[in-house]
C-alpha cells in the first residue's frame, strides 16, 4: 500500500463550494446506530453504554473493522477477489484518490447476501467521512490500526482456498490470526481511551501490554463456539494436532489478562461507562467458555441478560 497521507474530509478543502448530489455525509447518531444493529448484536449492545464522544469513536471504529471482516468472508467472492479488495479497501481508507475498485467490485457483484453488510458497505463513504470529522488525531490512529487489520487479514486470505478454506497450523498461527482480526482493536480502542482521557496516560505502557489479549481472549471464545459451524466451511481455526485443552487453557490465561485490563482501567481512574464497556464483553466471554466446557453451544437470552444487569449496576461514575 501506498504512503498514508493527509487529506481533508470530502467539500472540506480550501474554497469548496457546497456538495453535490450524493457528496458522502456524515452520518447522524441514529445512522449509525441503525448500522451498529445490523451488523452485530454484542457492540450494539455495548456500545450504548459508552458515553458520548467516545460512543460515537467506538462505533464507527467498529463499522470500520466491520467492512475489512466482510471483505475477509466474502462468500461470495473468490479468493483473489477477496484479497484485491482488501488491499484496495486499505488504500481508499487511507486517502488515495481513485482507489475505488473494491466499492466497484461490490457495486457490480456483492460479496455477501446479509442484508445488513450489504447496507454497511453502501453506506462505507459516509463512514469514511464521519471518522474524517473525529479529529485529526483520532481520525489517524483509527485509520492506521484497521489497515493494519486488513493487510493482515490479506496475509491469511491469501493461503485460503479459492471458496474460504483456511487451515491455521498451530498455536502460533492461531495466536497470528488472532492478532490480526481482534488483538488490534483492543489496542485501537485502547488508543480511543486514552485520547479522550489523558488521565490515563500514566499507565498507558501497562494497558496497551494487556490490550492484544483482551482482544485475543473474546476471538478464541468464538472460535471455540463456532468451531463446528465453521469446520463445516472448510475453515479450521483449531489447529489440528493441538488439543481443544490448550486452546481452552489460552483463552482462560487471556481472558485472565482480559480481566486485569478492566481492572487497571478502573485503578487509573478510566469513567465507569469505560469499564462497563469493556467488562462487559469479558463476563459474557467468561460465561460462554464455561458453559461450551460444559457441553452447551452458548449462552440463553436470559444468561446473558443477568450478567448484562449485573454489569451495568449502578457505580461511581
Amino acid at each position: 500500500m501506498r504512503h498514508l497521507r493527509s487529506v481533508p474530509p470530502p467539500g472540506k478543502g480550501p474554497g469548496a463550494a457546497a456538495p453535490p448530489p450524493g457528496t458522502p455525509r456524515v452520518l447522524d447518531a441514529g445512522e449509525l446506530a441503525t448500522l451498529l444493529e445490523r451488523t452485530s448484536r454484542t457492540f450494539a449492545l455495548t456500545i450504548p453504554l459508552l458515553r458520548e464522544p467516545l460512543a460515537t469513536d467506538v462505533g464507527l471504529a467498529y463499522l470500520l473493522f466491520r467492512i475489512a471482516d466482510t471483505l475477509e468472508d466474502a462468500p461470495l467472492w473468490g479468493r483473489d477477489a477477496r484479497m484485491a479488495a482488501l488491499d484496495s479497501f486499505g488504500e481508499w481508507l487511507t486517502g488515495e484518490e481513485g482507489e475505488r475498485a473494491w466499492l466497484d467490485h461490490v457495486a457490480s457483484s456483492p460479496p455477501t447476501t446479509d442484508e445488513g453488510c450489504l447496507e454497511l458497505l453502501s453506506r462505507a463513504d459516509d463512514v469514511r467521512a464521519s471518522v474524517a470529522e473525529r479529529g485529526h488525531e483520532l481520525a489517524l490512529a483509527m485509520t492506521l490500526d484497521v489497515v493494519r487489520t486488513s493487510s493482515k487479514m490479506g496475509e491469511f486470505v491469501a493461503r485460503q482456498s479459492e471458496r474460504g478454506g483456511l487451515v491455521l497450523r498451530d498455536v502460533e498461527d492461531l495466536r497470528a490470526y488472532c492478532y490480526a482480526v481482534a488483538g488490534i482493536v483492543g489496542e485501537l480502542l485502547t488508543e480511543m481511551f486514552l485520547l479522550r482521557h489523558p488521565a490515563l496516560e500514566t499507565e498507558r505502557d501497562a494497558l496497551m501490554d494487556l490490550a492484544p489479549a483482551f482482544g485475543e481472549g473474546l476471538q478464541l471464545v468464538n472460535i471455540l463456539k463456532d468451531a463446528p459451524s465453521d469446520a463445516n466451511e472448510g475453515r479450521r481455526y483449531l489447529p489440528l494436532g493441538v488439543e481443544r485443552s490448550e486452546i481452552v487453557a489460552l483463552a482462560r490465561t487471556d481472558l485472565a489478562r482480559a480481566n486485569d485490563y478492566v481492572s487497571l482501567l478502573r485503578f487509573a481512574g478510566a469513567p465507569a461507562h469505560v469499564q462497563m464497556f469493556c467488562e462487559l464483553p469479558v463476563r459474557l466471554a467468561d460465561a460462554t467458555l464455561d458453559r461450551l466446557e460444559e457441553g452447551a453451544a452458548k449462552l440463553t437470552r436470559e444468561e446473558v441478560m443477568a450478567i448484562f444487569v449485573k454489569v451495568t449496576a449502578p457505580r461511581e461514575s
